[in-house]
């Protein structure tokens, strides 16, 4: 069977993987209704989900070094119908976050298996096949808000059922393929996951500190989104829809950034959108009005949507086949547990009375000096990187 095919059901189960984390963001308002809690236990909620993310990437990679990669992500797939299904039946907040965690973990299994699966099914056109995986993740993150306000007309964990069911569906799908595809073996000489990383710790320290700081501002703003753009003056209707207007501006994003990232040098490329994606935060705050916050929401969407397959193509087009998965474990660990505490910070500063557009100009000012000085190393000649399969880092 055509890799292709397979390819076909990965992109089926990065679109769940990433809805499962996203649509708690919509849920917010609801989670603070429904139980009774402040804004920061709400925004704790949603960091828990992408702290379970960050949690298994250093184990998932050592795995990679003693299972397949089909294995574990048949792992992933398990793990996230069973977290979808406690999602849905929990009957309080402890249990809640208990099955938000668990959701992040399948998250997090997935994509430090898949990714460098991915990269090694199509090792001639690496960005373009992570743009086109990182486009199905990003439908997902367009049908989250959607999907909740049709399951709010009845009762909202119904998109967790529905996700649980899928879920199973599709991990069973991606199983079948497997066993009639020609699978790679790329992979195959990774079998030191602590040396296989320490020999790339300067690539994978660059891709953690830019990835993380950037993650960081964007986990605070969007998951905050909805209450954000209600301060405004927005309809709640109105607000919540805006979510999936910066989600839909990613569908491209992804497409044209894995291209971009096939052809132009890496440093200079990931500097530009994150730079892009400083200029988008501070217009959503300058601007007012339905109309001008459109424009800024999909500005912000599309910057901050490119950057995800361009860091990717960076890393795994630089890592050689024997420390691709281990170094890349290490990356996924260390960027998630970086980005992952934004909406808990952004929640604990508004509850505090901080005004969002007070919290959101400065996080996008402490992002422009990272990208300052980042610039600087770059003309330095400090920032690690090359072609693919290049020698390890020294």
């Amino acid at each position: 069977m055509s890799r292709t095919r397979l390819f076909g059901s990965l992109c089926a189960l990065v679109f769940l993987v990433n809805f499962a984390r996203v649509v708690f963001a919509p849920l917010v308002g609801q989670f603070v209704g429904e139980f009774a809690i402040g804004e920061g236990t709400a925004g704790l909620i949603v960091t828990l989900a992408w702290l379970g993310s960050a949690a298994p990437r250093l184990p998932a990679g050592w795995a990679l070094t003693r299972f397949s990669r089909r294995f574990v992500i048949l792992a992933s797939g398990a793990m996230l119908t069973l977290g979808a299904l406690g999602v849905a039946l929990a009957p309080g907040v402890p249990t809640l976050m208990t099955a938000a965690f668990a959701i992040g973990l399948a998250s997090g299994v997935y994509f430090v298996a898949a990714n460098p699966f991915v990269s090694e099914l199509f090792p001639d056109s690496v960005g373009r096949a992570m743009g086109v995986h990182g486009t199905a993740s990003q439908l997902a993150a367009v049908a989250a808000a959607p999907v909740v306000t049709v399951a709010l007309w009845y009762d909202w964990r119904l998109a967790f059922y529905g996700l649980a069911l899928a879920a199973a569906a599709t991990t069973a799908a991606f199983v079948l393929l497997a066993a009639r595809t020609d699978l790679p073996d790329a992979g195959a000489g990774d079998t030191d996951f602590v040396g296989g990383a320490l020999s790339e710790w300067k690539l994978i320290l660059t891709a953690v500190v830019l990835m993380g700081l950037t993650g960081f501002v964007w986990q605070g703003l969007f998951n905050f989104y909805e209450l954000y753009m209600i301060d405004k003056g927005l309809p709640p209707a109105t607000a919540r829809n805006l979510l999936t207007v910066i989600f839909a501006a990613g569908v491209p994003a992804f497409l044209v950034s894995g291209d971009l990232a096939d052809r132009l040098p890496h440093v200079p490329y990931l500097l530009g959108i994150v730079s892009a994606f400083i200029g988008s935060v501070v217009l959503v705050v300058a601007v007012s009005g339905v109309v001008a916050v459109v424009a800024a929401s999909l500005a912000v969407g599309f910057a901050i949507h490119m950057l995800f397959p361009a860091m990717d193509t960076f890393l795994l087009a630089s890592l050689p086949d024997g420390s691709r998965a281990s170094a890349y474990a290490v990356y996924s660990a260390g960027m998630m547990t970086t980005q992952a505490a934004g909406s808990w910070a952004v929640g604990e500063a508004i509850e505090a009375g901080v005004a969002y557009d007070a919290v959101f100009l400065g996080l996008a000012g402490g992002l422009a000096a990272v990208v300052v000085a980042y610039a600087a190393l770059a003309r330095m000649g400090r920032v690690p990187g090359g072609a693919a399969n290049a020698e390890p880092a020294a």
